[in-house]
């Protein structure tokens, strides 16, 4: 049974008929092609499917797309300036937060919320807040590293 969705993403109003039972990562994925929003488990452990929901981060895996009705969907694309990158995303790449690529949207899109919140986090408070986030390819030092470089980035402490 198809029914009317619209919502804001990166900024832009949607409207789309789609299925109840679409989950916000695949319309995200395949009605708009914002593929930088990966799925990774399915069932909200690796948190490679974070976006923004109204300002809040949330794993789009596991939260159908009518749920997000009315509501400001941020992706990973839509953090990204037109001229370069996010403070966030820079700072991964400086300080090699990451590896192969796969986890990266959903740890960004989980930094810039936790640190909206906690604008000068120490190493274990970092290590709390990406607990919901897995990443297969490392011991998670670098990405630790840097996120608290986007946050002292984010505050513009360069």
């Amino acid at each position: 049974m198809a029914v009317s969705l619209s919502l804001t993403v990166n900024g832009k109003p949607v409207t789309a008929s789609i299925e109840a039972r679409t989950l916000l990562v695949d319309f995200l994925r395949e009605h708009l092609n914002l593929t930088g929003t990966h799925v990774g488990c399915d069932t909200a452990q690796c948190g490679a499917c974070t976006v923004h929901l109204d300002g809040k981060a949330v794993k789009a895996c596991n939260l159908l797309a009518l749920q997000a009705q009315g509501g400001k969907v941020t992706t990973i694309e839509g953090v990204t300036p037109a001229d370069g990158l996010h403070p966030m995303q820079a700072a991964f790449r400086e300080h090699h937060g990451l590896q192969c690529g796969f986890c990266t949207p959903g740890m960004v899109m989980s930094a810039i919320d936790f640190v909206g919140q906690n604008p000068a986090p120490n190493e274990t408070q970092v290590r709390d807040a990406l607990d919901g986030n897995l990443c297969r390819c490392t011991g998670y030092h670098n990405i630790v590293q840097s996120v608290i470089a986007g946050a002292k980035a984010m505050r513009g402490n360069t």
